[in-house]
């Protein structure tokens, strides 16, 4: 949940939180969240609505990602939620999801030069590309840091024959590649700020927000020193993220060598931020325009 008020190009925060319910692991497994799953999803999602109104919000967006674009039971999800929350659930498709997390990180400024913004979930990656007087081109991929950490690893901490593993499996099943090669590459969401955070709480608090080939092996060293409980508890993580940290690196280093870069900027910015900022530029019809408010309108 993130409640905030557009301010020009920034949102100021007033309610930020997440809960970590599974979902993707649902995906990979029974293919279903079943009717507890789904009544724990819906009084979540519900008790979040309630939050945002009681804060003031007269028009919640509810959104899904994908595990609502795979679940067997996705349509009951969708009619059982909407019910609830008396909020329509939106669904996006993979290239909604991208342009969606570009517009929360330009914010509305004006795209100056080439960029690849990439948001590496659960069980899918999206990327947007985009330049001056260029089409934003959005396209998702079905690797995500948990699907492919269930594929690989069965142990914790992971072996280095795990991580070798990840390397090539990421490799093997990123099924994209660029138009051109980016001036810049921007990494966003849950993945790429966790293992930024891990690196700071490693003993360099003061590094700036890159993240380089050599971080990310120093990360991968960091998630094989011990079992994640207590990862968790030494450097302040949830144990759930640190145990997909290895395979978020894996797919950060498939995307580079796509780019042939050596280093991405991150983000803590996301879908999140990015639909708030357009409902509040396009009003009811925000799906509509992301295409246009892609490319920004200001600055």
């Amino acid at each position: 949940m993130l409640v905030a008020r557009p301010e020009r190009a920034r949102l100021v925060v007033l309610d930020d939180e997440s809960t970590f319910l599974g979902l993707g692991a649902a995906v990979d497994g029974p293919g279903s969240l079943g009717p507890g799953g789904r009544a724990t999803l819906t009084a979540t999602v519900a008790g979040y609505v309630d939050r945002a109104r009681l804060m003031g919000v007269a028009s919640p967006i509810v959104i899904g990602t994908e595990p609502l674009r795979r679940l067997a039971d996705a349509t009951r999800i969708v009619a059982e939620m909407s019910a609830q929350t008396r909020v329509p659930l939106a669904v996006l498709e993979h290239e909604e999801e991208a342009l969606l997390t570009l517009v929360g990180l330009t914010a509305g400024r004006r795209v100056r030069h080439g960029l690849l913004v990439v948001d590496i979930g659960g069980g899918s990656s999206e990327m947007v590309e985009i330049g001056p007087g260029q089409p934003a081109r959005a396209a998702g991929v079905q690797v995500g840091a948990g699907r492919l950490t269930r594929r690989v690893v069965d142990a914790d901490p992971p072996l280095p024959e795990h991580v070798e593993q990840l390397r090539r499996a990421a490799d093997e099943a990123f099924d994209w590649s660029p138009v051109s090669r980016p001036d810049e590459v921007v990494f966003v969401g849950g993945t790429a700020t966790n293992l930024l955070k891990l690196l700071r709480r490693a003993g360099d608090p003061d590094r700036d927000d890159h993240l380089t080939r050599d971080d990310l092996a120093l990360a991968r060293e960091l998630v094989m020193g011990g079992p994640s409980e207590l990862l968790a508890v030494t450097y302040g993580l949830r144990e759930a993220r640190i145990r997909l940290l290895a395979a978020g690196a894996a797919i950060i280093e498939a995307i580079l060598d796509r780019v042939e870069k050596d280093t991405g900027r991150v983000v803590d910015t996301g879908i999140r931020e990015g639909a708030i900022i357009a409902a509040d530029r396009a009003g009811e019809a925000w799906r509509d325009h992301l295409e246009e408010l892609a490319h920004g309108w200001f600055g």
